[in-house]
């Protein structure tokens, strides 16, 4: 039997939530249209136009909460909620939570993995993408910090590098163990981030500043970093007043920095290579002689004072006169971390990632203070170490200011974000506790939109990662709205056939290598509730969309899963197509699919 459900941008399902998102409205016809019972065959896409708390910090009270505000807690703060963690945060509360996870020790599970792959291979193979992709999905689906893996994946789409890039491709474990280090660093401060970023040997490689050498004849330093530090990890283009706001002279935003600015920092970042235990020109040029350090790849890269620049580096104000590369990098990176620009900038990009692509300017403005003074306090309750940066201070006034927390912003059609596909298909694997046969999370590259993802977690296709902070959709109520939807830039009609068709397969069959699938969701819970639909439909409702489904959307819902009979002789197979139905049209509803 064949089913069609259809949403309306006027009347249909979710219309009121998407009316600043309306363009989601008819990739999304086309989406639900092949929301079919899931033994039917695919549809196709049409051509596109520091320790757990701070010292002497009042340790946070039981602050309970309702289920349906943890669950949305949980979208924005892990890689999705399950009723395990809902449980907690509904009992608990949202500080108390923080407060775990700040706790939980930083470890290295990315580059452990690429290490245990590499020793596994045959001698002369190398390790793949695909085991990137499979570490990834393993501490997205199943690690305890889910808060320090959550926002490890925010900062790699600020600090991007990527796969793609033909310097950095032959680096799995490298690449592994930068996004070890993002996690590392998550709950630190902002400071020593930008000094581990600015030396892992994976940034080296992608943004060339790796083996860059003084000026010599007619040889500049390279400008790429020295750019890039600027414009995209730190102070962006234009100043800043505290709340984001644009500071104008005569009616014009003002700029941050100039070309003689790169040209002096591109000095500072001159005289810097492959780590070893000594400073030989083979060594900094990585000629293989003396024989490069086993471990090159994954530590931080060292100075070579004799590629270093000893002209002056002048830029944004200040003057560096040593010849000496670390005391240069030091007042440089200070320099930077300094300019008032970067509490504004880099809060902004935060709550993004996290919350809401449209944050309001008191938003951005009271984070940008508990950076700045490096604590934050809720209802009694504190963290951050005091010192200007501290990244706990600026994740927990993100993630607990009144603009996150209030449920009435649901409402608000110019809150929330669009949902990207990498932590679509991850809430699926937390909402339904996921499990991999094989134990590593057999899931490679899913860049391809028309068949898969049309993303792939460190594989953005350049520095200005997969889509860019202030991207508007052109000719859309958006656009007119005078608001940015950064992910809209990667999705059209063939993306949204795909991930419908991915997500079909998933929820039947799961995803990932062999057969069956290595990874598999439990839908023990749903099961049981499969011949009673509104019990069903809340269940999966608080799990994936917080309890927001409308009611146009529970009733297209209650239409498909009342539409599958159950056999009393024979249960099974009708309760799992109402668990599956039910799963899929959450999975593509405007209340999942633009989180709130």
């Amino acid at each position: 039997m064949r089913h069609s459900y259809r949403f309306e941008a006027d009347k249909g399902v979710g219309a009121d939530r998407m009316r600043l998102f309306p363009d989601l409205v008819r990739p999304m016809n086309l989406l639900l249209n092949c929301l079919v019972a899931l033994v039917l065959g695919a549809c196709s896409g049409g051509s596109s136009d520091s320790t757990s708390s701070s010292a002497g910090a009042p340790t946070a009270a039981a602050e309970p909460t309702t289920q349906p505000e943890a669950s949305r807690f949980l979208a924005q703060a892990s890689f999705g909620a399950n009723m395990s963690s809902v449980d907690n945060v509904s009992a608990n509360g949202y500080a108390i939570w923080l407060d775990q996870q700040f706790a939980m020790p930083a470890g290295s599970p990315h580059q452990d993995y690429l290490v245990s792959v590499i020793a596994a291979l045959p001698a002369g193979q190398s390790p793949q993408d695909s085991h990137v992709m499979n570490t990834f999905w393993r501490q997205a689906a199943t690690a305890p910090d889910q808060l320090r893996q959550r926002v490890a994946f925010a900062l790699s789409q600020i600090f991007v590098v990527s796969l793609t890039n033909d310097a950095v491709s032959g680096y799995r474990r490298g690449v592994a163990s930068y996004l070890d280090m993002l996690g590392q660093q998550a709950f630190g401060n902002y400071r020593d981030l930008l000094e581990a970023v600015t030396l892992h040997p994976m940034m080296g490689l992608f943004l060339s500043h790796l083996r860059n050498q003084r000026e010599s004849g007619n040889r500049v330093p390279d400008q790429n970093y020295a750019r890039e530090v600027m414009q995209l990890f730190s102070i962006g283009l234009y100043q800043l007043n505290p709340d984001g706001s644009l500071i104008s002279s005569n009616g014009l935003p003002v700029e941050t920095y100039g070309q003689a600015d790169i040209v002096g920092l591109s000095r500072v970042f001159t005289g810097f290579s492959w780590a070893g235990p000594d400073k030989q020109n083979g060594r900094f040029f990585g000629s293989g002689v003396p024989a490069p350090d086993p471990n090159r790849d994954v530590l931080p890269m060292q100075d070579y004072p004799q590629f270093h620049s000893i002209l002056e580096k002048r830029f944004l104000g200040t003057t560096i006169s040593t010849p000496d590369p670390r005391t240069s990098l030091r007042i440089a990176l200070d320099t930077i971390f300094n300019h008032p620009n970067v509490a504004p900038f880099f809060s902004r990009q935060l709550i993004q990632r996290l919350v809401t692509s449209n944050p309001s300017a008191a938003y951005v403005g009271r984070v940008s203070q508990a950076f700045n003074s490096g604590r934050f306090t809720r209802n009694g309750w504190s963290t951050g170490s005091g010192r200007r940066g501290d990244l706990r201070a600026t994740i927990a006034a993100v993630l607990l200011d009144e603009e996150a927390r209030n449920m009435a912003k649901i409402t608000d059609p110019a809150f929330g974000k669009v949902r990207e596909p990498v932590l679509r298909l991850a809430a699926w694997m937390r909402a339904f506790n996921a499990r991999s046969t094989s134990g590593n999370f057999l899931l490679g590259v899913t860049d391809d939109p028309a068949s898969s993802l049309g993303q792939s977690a460190m594989r953005s296709p350049s520095v200005f990662n997969f889509y860019r902070p202030g991207y508007v959709p052109p000719n859309t109520a958006i656009a007119a709205a005078n608001l940015v939807a950064p992910e809209f830039q990667i999705i059209h009609e063939v993306s949204v056939a795909g991930y419908a068709n991915f997500m079909r397969t998933a929820v039947q069959s799961g995803v990932g290598s062999n057969t069956p699938r290595d990874i598999q969701p439990d839908y023990a819970a749903e099961l049981a509730l499969a011949n009673d639909p509104d019990r069903l439909i809340d269940r999966i409702d608080l799990l994936l969309t917080y309890g927001t489904l409308s009611a146009e959307t529970r009733s297209a819902i209650r239409d498909a899963v009342n539409s599958v009979s159950i056999n009393t002789a024979n249960p099974t197979p009708g309760r799992q197509n109402r668990v599956y139905l039910a799963t899929l049209f959450a999975l593509s509803a405007p209340e999942f699919v633009v989180q709130k």
